[in-house]
């Protein structure tokens, strides 16, 4: 018996040694392998290639194994890319980044814009963000992650590189500074002043009430040379519109007409062409003015009002400042006259002040007039056919459309008053009755109607002459006052109008 359990004990033991054995080889035992090979081999990340990154109080980063819970490695803000400054600083080089004089580009010139896209690119390269690759640490000095080797945290920084307001508990965060606004630089608008007569200096317009007057040349992106550019297209009778020294759809279609009219492929950069062209059409494109007496005099209306009953009580619809009545006058934007005379007295006469100089009026007469919708242009042509002027307009709404096919002129009236009837055309407030509005250059229909043969349609002018081609009308086509007026002096009662889309 003895004999029985002695042999049972010993196949038991044999057993036992033989599943040690196997176990030993057994994923069981990897990680205190893994932990040999870390101890020879130093930390390692785990090993799928994974890690984790936490940022500490101190903006260090710590890069943990995800496997173990070991920390791998500790970097200190200064020892790898900070996309956040570089960021900051580039914006900063992108401001600071001045243009030179000639860096210009015009919308039809092939070759400017050809340049323009090269720089783009050259820019789009020039401010590349690093990729953060999980950091290049090469600075830093192997082990060396206790709290004292690092500087100590700065403040939050926002985008604009202002920090967030003080808090009492964080000593290193510090309140922001006021921010000092500094005026806008008007480059490309730096007219000589105007001589004085016997010397004196041109007088501040005085401010309307006890606030600081605007500047008026707030008109930004105008330039000199563009508004000579729009003089010659104005002089040649390829009219832009309110001269303003801005590129634009308006301008766009006036050079396009002026190529039609001259028979010549003139460039918006041939500067030196444009002078020559200047000089053959009427001399320079600017001139200085004398504001006279009558200037000042007026008379003037207070304001206009937008209610049609409150307009009908008035006895003209007149000019409501002398800076109104002069750019008008000279085919100009109101802001822009202002822009190129600073500082300038308008009401006193005597004052000499700086206009365009859009030479002489178009004379042939027009046979056949064009009112081309998707344009919003009216083309004006002799009898021959030619084309003798081309002006920018606003014809008609999806509201109130204007007419199709073929029409006439029926009437022309200069300084015209206004017959508003609700029950024809459209309804304006709540005025659901018959009003006659009087005449003048801020009415409804501005200084100008050219009746159609169609009731209720015409062609006329406007109190806004810097949203034509810009707004929707009534139905009717709607042209400045200058160009109305001149196409009014070029028609007669029969000379057909015909709208196209």
């Amino acid at each position: 018996m003895l004999r029985t359990m002695f042999s049972l004990s010993a196949v038991a033991l044999a057993v036992l040694l033989s599943s040690g054995a196997m176990a030993s080889t057994s994923p069981t035992q990897e990680p205190e392998v893994r932990a040999a090979r870390v101890a020879e081999d130093g930390i390692r990340v785990a090993q799928n290639g994974d890690y984790q990154v936490f940022y500490d109080g101190k903006g260090n980063r710590v890069i943990v194994d995800p496997a173990t819970g070991k920390v791998i490695a500790v970097q200190p803000p200064q020892t790898r890319f900070d996309r956040r400054a570089l960021r900051l600083e580039n914006r900063q080089r992108q401001v600071e980044r001045t243009a030179p004089d000639d860096d210009r580009y015009y919308l039809d010139d092939p070759e400017d814009m050809a340049r323009l896209r090269r720089r783009q690119m050259e820019d789009q390269r020039a401010y590349q963000y690093p990729e953060d690759d999980g950091g290049a640490y090469d600075n830093a000095a192997p082990g060396d992650y206790s709290a004292d080797s690092f500087p100590p945290a700065p403040g939050r920084v926002d985008r604009y590189g202002n920090p967030y307001p003080a808090d009492p508990q964080q000593p290193g965060v510090t309140a922001p500074q006021p921010v000092q606004r500094q005026p806008l630089k008007e480059a490309s608008i730096e007219p000589a002043r105007p001589p004085q007569p016997d010397g004196a200096t041109p007088s501040a317009e005085p401010p309307a009430s006890g606030k600081a007057a605007l500047n008026p040349s707030l008109s930004l992106g105008a330039r000199e040379d563009v508004a000579a550019f729009q003089v010659l297209l104005d002089r040649a009778g390829a009219s832009p519109g309110a001269i303003d020294g801005r590129f634009g759809s308006n301008m766009d279609k006036a050079l396009a007409a002026y190529r039609e009219i001259t028979g010549t492929n003139l460039k918006s950069t041939d500067t030196a062409a444009i002078k020559e062209a200047l000089e053959k059409s009427g001399g320079p494109a600017f001139a200085t003015y004398s504001i006279t007496a009558e200037d000042v005099a007026g008379p003037y209306v207070a304001s206009i009002p937008e209610d049609y009953s409150q307009k009908a009580q008035l006895q003209r619809m007149g000019y409501t400042s002398v800076t109104e009545a002069l750019a008008e006058r000279f085919h100009m934007d109101e802001a822009y006259l202002k822009a190129i005379n600073p500082g300038v007295n308008f009401n006193r006469p005597g004052t000499l002040i700086k206009v365009v100089n859009f030479g002489k009026l178009v004379q042939a007469p027009v046979a056949r007039i064009v009112a081309n919708k998707s344009l919003k242009q009216v083309f004006a042509y002799d009898a021959s056919g030619k084309l003798v002027a081309a002006f920018p307009a606003t014809i008609g709404s999806s509201d109130t459309p204007s007419p199709t096919g073929i029409h006439a002129v029926s009437r022309v009236v200069f300084d015209p008053n206004y017959t508003y009837n609700p029950k024809l055309n459209f309804k304006q407030g709540q005025n659901d009755k018959v009003l006659t509005i009087p005449p003048g250059p801020n009415g409804p229909v501005g200084s100008i109607w050219i009746a159609l043969d169609k009731p209720t349609y015409g062609i006329h002018g406007t109190p806004e002459p810097s949203k034509i081609g810009k707004t929707e009308s009534h139905g009717c086509v709607r042209l400045t006052n200058w160009d109305a007026a001149e196409l009014a002096r070029l028609v007669k009662p029969g000379v057909p109008v015909e709208f196209v889309d």
